[in-house]
């Protein structure tokens, strides 16, 4: 081995624990509020529900404890190769908030979301802590052997090193080199330990193979819901658009053969007619196709739909690809209706004035992020567009979370699984 390919791991490996270290401390800053804030506002709302206010409040609380479950679920995904997919049973789309509070609350997946908050705020935060306390404690140490002992002239504890003069400070810097010879190897396996902890808590409690049936059984409901609301909605488009056109057509077509001898002129104004009901007839169709399936996501894949489809947004968009190959038809179908969904409601409701699109495939998953610089705001809610979009991600055992506090930016991050 060279001494340059030597030099490039030793900096792979610097950048890998330090990147462990630095995402290990967002995730301690975030998890220990985060947990506290959802976990409490559960407790009380739950409370509130004899006396009739926590049924109004309880689905918007859930609501929250999931998508704050969710973003979980994606950065174990993306940060520690940990697949956590959620359970969650569908609610009925018109539920009132009677039927929304208890089929939340008998969904066995809610309370496996109330059981990972006091553990996220406990163990998970201090397993999220110790890859950046690792990498930053031996600094104490090493500032103790090159003087800041005498600021404490009472003496002070480094670990277990009691530190009076220079030569135990040299010891506590011995420590602290002991402890960064420590982090080089554990650092990322205590992020990793992180993030199977969540997964041994949110995960499922039922036998795998069971829950998986229900999901399943719950998705495929879902799609052929779906699908029949598709076929209405194509028939009821050729019935009122192209096929009223087409017949028109004819009908003209009959006038203009009879008046063909009797009034040229006449036939002639009824030819250009019929030529500009054709046409319009012929857009409709071609819409009607484009939404069945664009032909360019046939002919060009997914990142050029993608991109087409950001063209003729009236918001400017960017676009980002980088996705080897291309994933299974039915994917890409689920992927680009997604997006499609998701930046339609971002054109509608964000009030931004730029989005951000990301497609990338790793780890086996595709994965698109749409992001906005709008009011934020947006959740995963009865009624809600993004709940459409999770119920179609849910048939392909898709994952989505959304990131929309008050004020923007929005984050939907979507993932299908994809071979």
């Amino acid at each position: 081995m060279t001494m340059d390919t030597k030099n490039g791991s030793r900096r792979t490996t610097g950048r890998g624990i330090g990147l462990a270290a630095v995402r290990g401390l967002a995730l301690a800053l975030v998890s220990l509020p985060g947990a506290v804030l959802c976990f409490c506002l559960s407790l009380v709302s739950i409370a509130l529900i004899p006396i009739g206010v926590g049924i109004v409040t309880t689905p918007y609380v859930l609501t929250g404890v999931r998508a704050f479950a969710n973003s979980r679920r994606v950065l174990a995904a993306e940060w520690g190769g940990v697949r956590i997919p959620p359970a969650y049973r569908p609610l009925p789309k018109d539920a009132n908030p009677w039927a929304r509070t208890f089929g939340m609350l008998r969904d066995p997946a809610t309370w496996r979301d109330l059981r990972w908050l006091p553990v996220d705020m406990t163990a998970g935060f201090v397993t999220a802590l110790l890859p950046a306390v690792l990498l930053l404690y031996p600094l104490e140490g090493f500032a103790l052997a090159i003087g800041l002992w005498r600021v404490f002239p009472d003496g002070y504890w480094y670990g277990f090193v009691p530190v009076t003069g220079q030569a135990s400070a040299f010891g506590a810097a011995a420590l602290g080199l002991v402890l960064l010879f420590l982090a080089h190897f554990l650092t990322p396996r205590l992020l990793g330990v992180h993030f199977r902890l969540t997964r041994a808590v949110l995960g499922s409690d039922q036998g795998e193979l069971a829950e998986r049936v229900r999901v399943l059984t719950e998705t495929r409901r879902d799609a052929v819901d779906t699908s029949a609301a598709e076929l209405r909605r194509i028939e009821r488009d050729l019935h009122d658009g192209a096929q009223a056109r087409l017949v028109a057509v004819g009908m003209d077509l009959g006038t203009i053969e009879a008046l063909l001898d009797k009034d040229p002129a006449r036939a002639k104004e009824l030819i250009a007619q019929t030529r500009k009901s054709s046409v319009e007839a012929l857009t409709e169709l071609r819409e009607l196709v484009r939404g069945i399936h664009p032909p360019v996501l046939a002919e060009r894949g997914l990142g050029d739909a993608v991109r087409a489809l950001a063209l003729r947004l009236p918001v400017a968009t960017e676009v980002s690809v980088d996705l080897p190959g291309r994933a299974e038809a039915p994917v890409e179908s689920a992927a680009y209706f997604a997006v499609s969904e998701v930046l339609t409601n971002a054109v509608k409701h964000s009030g931004a004035d730029r989005i951000w699109v990301d497609l990338h495939r790793a780890d086996g998953m595709l994965r698109a992020t749409v992001t906005d610089n709008g009011k934020g705001g947006a959740v995963i809610g009865a009624g809600s567009g993004l709940a459409g979009v999770e119920r179609r991600l849910g048939t392909f055992d898709g994952v989505l979370a959304v990131s929309s506090p008050a004020g923007g930016p929005t984050m939907v991050t979507m993932e299908i699984p994809c071979a």
